[in-house]
């Protein structure tokens, strides 16, 4: 990331490939159970006409509520269901999407020194397109496994990873493994333009207009403002893009059908179900992702 003063050593890009990868897992073991409680609330809405034809109630109440009732009636373990794709999608996802940033950005500049906002933003969407396209599978079966039901009868879609990845690619095509990618690529385009814009932005004030330096101040308030901004801005895609992954085959024509039909039953606040689980797991993440992103760059260049 930008913000480096003029006597340090850029770390290489293969540093910043792994670092990236290795922050962001570092950063979902600790954050998993948030994201999983958003992934609760943002489906909820598609079941309440059956819940309510079962007489039954709504499941979930906010994200401490969430949690604490999947912990009642599924056990602590759901609250990490579908962390092994999770891990499989940070390692590739992020290793991409945050780790070539620097690389991307400083080919759109030809290595120009003064890097403008519509570089920043040009090579934001560059690498999360790069990065969806790769890692969207993991992605998919990450969001199956959060979304089911804690079971052990024949109800329960998925029972292993590698299972799911066999059994979507067998019921719904090689297609199903990369469903959601148009709505997926757009949140990713938003979510790195405004993750890795903002948190360059900031680092970049507070090391030029601030007494702080390139440390861990700087890094944590960077991390969680970009967290912040990412998730008001990047809430209704997520939204969509979780619940397209999520339907049925045939359920949703397209994700603006999917988004069509969550205005039209639940109204435009649909589009932000689960956003505090969302910005807690956002802040939290970045803060821990980026402050360890740092400091792994720095470990492992003077290790070179």
């Amino acid at each position: 990331m930008v913000g480096f003063r003029p006597a340090d050593v850029p770390p290489t890009a293969a540093v910043k490939f792994i670092g990236a990868g290795t922050a962001a897992c570092i950063a979902d073991l600790f954050t998993f159970p948030l994201d999983t409680a958003k992934v609760r609330l943002q489906i909820q809405g598609e079941e309440k006409g059956a819940a309510a034809s079962h007489g039954t109630a709504v499941r979930y109440r906010g994200v401490f509520g969430t949690i604490t009732t999947m912990v009642r009636t599924e056990g602590a373990r759901s609250l990490y269901s579908g962390l092994v794709a999770g891990l499989q999608r940070q390692m590739s996802f992020a290793s991409i999407r945050i780790g070539l940033y620097d690389s991307v950005k400083s080919f759109y500049t030809k290595g120009s020194d003064h890097v403008g906002i519509g570089s920043r933003l040009l090579a934001g969407c560059t690498t999360g397109a790069m990065a969806v396209a790769l890692a969207q599978p993991t992605d998919v079966v990450k969001v199956r496994f959060q979304a089911q039901a804690s079971s052990s009868g024949p109800n329960r879609r998925y029972h292993g990873t590698m299972q799911a990845y066999k059994t979507i690619a067998k019921e719904e095509g090689m297609r199903g493994l990369w469903r959601g990618t148009g709505p997926n690529i757009a949140r990713n385009a938003i979510v790195n333009c405004t993750e890795l814009v903002t948190y360059d932005l900031i680092k970049d004030a507070l090391l030029k207009n601030t007494s702080l330096t390139d440390d861990f101040p700087c890094h944590f308030t960077s991390a969680f403002g970009a967290g912040f901004c990412t998730t008001v801005i990047a809430s209704p895609v997520d939204v969509v893009k979780t619940r397209y992954m999520n339907s049925a085959l045939g359920q949703y024509s397209s994700a603006l059908n999917c988004a069509h039909a969550m205005v039209t039953k639940e109204g435009p606040l649909a589009f932000y179900k689960g956003f505090m689980p969302s910005f807690l797991r956002l802040g939290s993440w970045n803060v821990v992702m980026f402050v360890t992103y740092e400091q792994l760059k720095r470990a492992m260049m003077a290790a070179c």
